[in-house]
């Protein structure tokens, strides 16, 4: 298990502080305008500067939610959550990025609690994203594409799925602006859609999931590639 202290963040930080170089901030310390609001799953082996390789502040705006779920519960009704919305209606960020990744813990928790009726206890602030994500799940389990025999895990599969819907919710919501591109991913650090493991892999645009091999330049056409 890791462990770490308060001293070892004081000196991480310092480290972090001492690598910047003059003026880091200086383009946005008055505001800023992201180039795009990316959401992922709230997971310590994902990290979404890493994975876009953002070495500058500004570029990114990066929520997460348990299952990379881009909607939040209000007065009943599913709206797109607050912090993916911000960027893309205050910011004037043109881009959207769902991003979803192999071996999903909330996926896999999702799964359980459908396949056991909803029993088991899970604190309330878990349970909730546990239950929004539980109706993709069902639906994902009566989709013909998806097989539980196949030699990719059902969770992964699950996973995409997951991914399709949640891009689905931004591209239909009327509270995303109509200039705003919604591009779904999955991380795979884990081998399963290949061998390079850290690749974010294209498997949704803006709902389309036939033709991607055709929206990616050539040199990146391996990049483009979906389980289902």
């Amino acid at each position: 298990m890791t462990v770490t202290s308060l001293e070892e963040l004081l000196e991480r930080n310092s480290r972090h502080v001492d690598s910047l170089p003059a003026e880091y901030f200086g383009d946005v310390e008055k505001g800023q305008e992201p180039a795009t609001v990316s959401i992922c799953c709230s997971d310590s082996r994902v990290a979404q500067e890493g994975m876009w390789s953002v070495d500058r502040p500004g570029w990114l705006f990066t929520p997460s939610t348990i299952g990379n779920q881009v909607w939040d519960c209000y007065e009943g009704q599913r709206v797109v959550d607050g912090s993916m919305l911000y960027p893309m209606a205050f910011t004037e960020t043109k881009m959207a990025l769902v991003v979803g990744h192999t071996g999903c813990g909330a996926v896999t928790a999702a799964l359980k609690a459908v396949r056991n009726g909803g029993e088991g206890e899970l604190p309330p602030g878990v349970e909730k994203w546990v239950d929004l994500l539980k109706p993709v799940i069902e639906d994902g389990l009566d989709d013909d594409r998806i097989d539980p025999d196949r030699d990719v895990s059902l969770v992964d599969q699950l996973v995409e799925f997951n991914v399709d819907r949640q891009v689905e919710f931004l591209v239909e919501s009327d509270d995303v602006p109509d200039d705003v591109t919604v591009y779904g991913f999955v991380y795979d650090f884990q081998g399963v859609y290949g061998d390079c493991r850290g690749r974010a892999y294209l498997v949704n645009a803006e709902g389309e999931t036939e033709t991607l091999d055709e929206l990616v330049p050539a040199e990146y056409a391996d990049h483009a590639k979906r389980l289902l």
